[in-house]
């Protein structure tokens, strides 16, 4: 059998553009201070550093407020981090596979977010969607906050996590 003359390294893939969350541990990233690593209150380039793979978006002139997601998504309202003045205060998910923390996520109605969030859930209307209603969970104990989107009929369409007042934004940025 063929060896090498010299101790080599384990193979290891180059950094991609895969989503992280994908896979056993899905419900593990989604943190009430943050995605994965990424934590809230780290600039764009600690973000960078921290996250497995490739992140694009930047922010346009003058702007102070903009998204960086995953390279590679089919859509980028699958996942986006939501930096303001350089600083990450925000993620938003309409991603299948992601699971809030506490358990909820996309598909579930209100009664089963409801139930996850016992006694916590503060519900109103939806900007834009007629029957839509937003779900505001604040942390226990903590200055985060988890909102679930729902449509017409009560199910949940996309969520988000972070501070206010950024959390609450319904236009991405505004």
């Amino acid at each position: 059998m063929d060896q090498p003359y010299e101790d080599v390294p384990p193979a290891t893939a180059p950094p991609g553009s895969a989503m992280p969350g994908q896979g056993a541990a899905t419900d593990s990233l989604a943190h009430w201070d943050g995605f994965g690593e990424a934590q809230f209150g780290m600039d764009d380039e600690q973000v960078k550093l921290v996250w497995p793979g490739e992140l694009v978006g930047t922010p346009a002139d003058h702007s102070q407020c903009y998204h960086l997601s995953p390279a590679g998504q089919s859509d980028i309202s699958r996942f986006a981090m939501m930096f303001e003045d350089g600083t990450f205060v925000r993620y938003s998910v309409s991603a299948d596979d992601l699971v809030a923390p506490g358990g909820g996520k996309r598909g579930m109605d209100t009664a089963r977010i409801d139930a996850l969030y016992p006694g916590r859930v503060t519900s109103s209307g939806h900007k834009y969607v007629p029957d839509g209603h937003y779900l505001r969970i604040t942390e226990d104990g903590g200055p985060h906050v988890l909102i679930f989107e729902t449509d017409g009929g009560g199910n949940v369409t996309e969520w988000r996590v972070g501070l206010p007042p950024q959390v609450d934004y319904v236009e991405g940025c505004s």
